[in-house]
């Protein structure tokens, strides 16, 4: 009698569900963001205000995207406004004047804070939004399934894929499609998928490719509707036509506007969720069985909550997001005996999954800022980032106060364990050198050149150079990267290790491919002496400029080689000069330096004098002292103990 009673309450609970699944697909989510608050009387009010009322009192919103900034320095207001691309223009002022005002409401003294009605969203913060991804979309999903998941994923994926590449392919004020096809059981599958028009191609692609990937994570497989939410980019897809069906067709690169309709309401539940509601009536059983088997999955959901493979990047990595229980377990609770390490933003531990699969994880320091912005940004990078000499990230893990990120475990652990360890050291020959010092090589131009954005990492140095079971280098620590949009750009505030900063960025924050290239010749003297730069009294790099000055650069050579390749060891030496240049014309690019490594038959330059070296009689007052280098910008924030620092900005 119980179980009938059970199945009866269940069956009800389903209809009801069907009925009213367009009714939930209406909720209006909001974030308000904690990174900063504001006063009713202040100037950012003030400046917040003038920014919505212009969005939504604009008269020139043809397309459905709308930007503004107002104020300057720590009142200044970036606002962005996106509405659906099947909507018109009066319809769009709308919702973005109706959102605006829920949203000062809902988040009433945040200075960051996002909407997202079903056709528009709005969005603003006192940081810099423009044109930058921020994807991570979190779903809001029906608990239905589909009565055969598998054909409806057949037909719901291709459809998903053809839309995207629509989407990402528009220009710079629309991105957005919308189409259906014809699924099992008298379905029809409805999508809409769309991104902020400031992106480029690729941004919008990757950020609709993380949406896509979620709705086939084990979390959400199988749904019969969902909207994923993120913002930089959305997608929605229901069994019921929810936007405009004149907007299926792909638009052309520029609408007039007037042929923009100034009216769309979404449709109503159509007759096909009539017929869904008799069939499932029909079918009570089945479906019993189904949402049976739902509970199930769920169960299981609770030991690795949404283990969601993202496919992102041009070469569709698995990319696992892992519940925070289940690297706990790998970890036995983050014990000390499984501690690799300790950073500036939080310790390294080792794990291992019930897989069998070892692996490290990096858990973030709880309540740090920098911490949180380091995890943005490592993860946005890595997650592109695909090469044999870098470190391959495998997931992250978010939960409350907790962000961890998941690697895979280098079983030699850091450069420096070996190269700095006068017992290690000695078995580090140099054949093992030059390949560590060729891989790291080959991995900055992959970062430079090679990949597809220009990425500058500005923290290159031994601890953050890790080694696996064949001591093959891999570049690790992408917490301080920069994208880089042209050949050299400019920062405030100063990041990265002392000893291994070139000039032009310690002084005016400067930087490009050439201050890596800067660090890199650092590290190569480090690799060639078997010690630290901070060893020497007046840096590894003067000691190393004054012997080769002086005729005497094997003084330079860690005793413990034993070699006959004197002559690649000089090579070296005399490479790792040129590298640390002052000048940024006189360094080689990245390219040369793996051709010099790779090829003895390419002669190289004199070698110009190096910066930092200390006042003395040989060198005259036209160097630069270490003490003054040090001092010379006030925004300057490094560490002589080689604990990063990473900057306040993840892009």
């Amino acid at each position: 009698m119980c179980c009938s009673r059970l199945l009866l309450f269940f069956t009800c609970l389903i209809l009801i569900l069907h009925l009213f699944a367009p009714t939930l697909a209406q909720l209006v989510p909001y974030s308000c963001s904690d990174k900063g608050n504001y006063t009713s009387n202040s100037t950012y009010r003030a400046n917040l205000n003038t920014v919505l009322t212009s969005m939504s009192s604009n008269t020139k919103i043809s397309y459905g995207f709308y930007n503004l900034s107002v104020g300057e320095n720590s009142d200044k207001v970036n606002a962005i406004a996106l509405c659906r691309g099947d909507i018109g223009t009066d319809e769009c002022r709308s919702c973005v004047n109706t959102s605006s005002q829920d949203l000062l409401q809902k988040c009433p003294y945040q200075k960051e804070a996002i909407i997202y009605d079903t056709k528009c969203m709005v969005r603003y913060s006192n940081r810099y939004i423009f044109g930058l991804l921020e994807a991570s979309p979190f779903p809001f999903t029906s608990v239905l399934n589909a009565s055969d998941v598998d054909a409806f994923t057949q037909v719901l994926g291709p459809l998903l894929e053809r839309l995207k590449k629509l989407a990402a392919a528009g220009n710079s004020t629309r991105k957005f499609a919308a189409g259906k096809e014809t699924a099992q059981d008298f379905q029809t599958i409805h999508a809409l998928l769309m991104c902020t028009p400031d992106l480029d191609e690729l941004d919008c692609k990757s950020c609709l490719e993380q949406c896509t990937a979620a709705v086939f994570s084990s979390c959400c497989y199988g749904r019969q509707g969902a909207r994923y939410l993120s913002p930089s980019c959305q997608l929605r897809y229901e069994t019921y036509t929810f936007y405009d069906p004149t907007a299926e067709a792909p638009p052309p690169s520029l609408l007039p506007p007037s042929t923009r309709r100034t009216k769309g309401k979404e449709s109503k539940p159509s007759r096909t969720t009539i017929v869904i509601v008799v069939l499932t009536i029909g079918f009570a059983l089945l479906i019993v069985s189904n949402f049976v088997l739902y509970l199930r999955v769920r169960k299981s959901r609770q030991k690795v909550k949404c283990e969601a493979k993202h496919e992102i990047s041009s070469v569709h990595e698995s990319f696992i997001r892992y519940d925070f229980g289940t690297i706990g377990v790998a970890t036995d609770n983050f014990s000390e005996v499984n501690k690799l390490g300790e950073g500036g933003f939080g310790a390294v531990y080792k794990g291992k999954l019930q897989n069998g699969l070892e692996i490290a994880v990096k858990r973030l320091s709880m309540g740090s800022s920098q911490g949180n912005i380091e995890f943005e940004n490592e993860v946005l990078l890595l997650a592109r980032l695909q090469h044999r000499n870098l470190l391959s990230i495998m997931g992250f893990c978010l939960e409350g106060n907790e962000r961890l990120l998941i690697y895979e475990f280098m079983p030699n652990a850091s450069l420096d364990h070996f190269l700095f360890d006068p017992i290690k050291q000695v078995q580090l020959n140099w054949e093992k050198r030059h390949k560590i010092i060729e891989g790291i090589a080959r991995g900055l131009l992959y970062l430079h050149e090679d990949s597809r954005h220009r990425i500058i990492h500005r923290d290159l140095k031994a601890s953050n150079i890790l080694l696996d079971a064949y001591m093959n280098p891999k570049i690790s620590d992408f917490g301080t990267a920069r994208l880089l949009d042209r050949t050299e750009n400019n920062t405030m505030r100063i990041i990265g290790t002392y000893g291994y900063m070139p000039p032009e960025y310690a002084q005016c924050g400067t930087f490009s491919s050439k201050s890596d290239v800067f660090s890199f010749g650092v590290l190569i003297l480090e690799i060639v002496s078997g010690q630290k730069n901070s060893s020497f009294p007046e840096g590894l790099v003067s000691y190393a400029w004054e012997n080769w000055r002086q005729g005497t650069p094997l003084n330079l050579v860690d005793p413990t080689l034993m070699v006959n390749s004197t002559i690649q060891i000089l090579r070296s030496i005399h490479i790792g000069l040129l590298c640390v240049q002052e000048n940024v014309n006189d360094r080689p690019t990245t390219a040369s330096v793996v051709l010099m490594l790779g090829s003895e038959s390419i002669t190289l330059a004199a070698p110009k004098r190096p910066p930092f070296l200390m006042h003395t009689s040989s060198t005259g007052p036209d160097m630069l002292s270490r003490s003054s280098y040090q001092s010379s910008n006030n925004n300057v924030q490094a560490s002589a103990n080689d604990a990063s620092i990473t900057e306040l900005y993840p892009r």
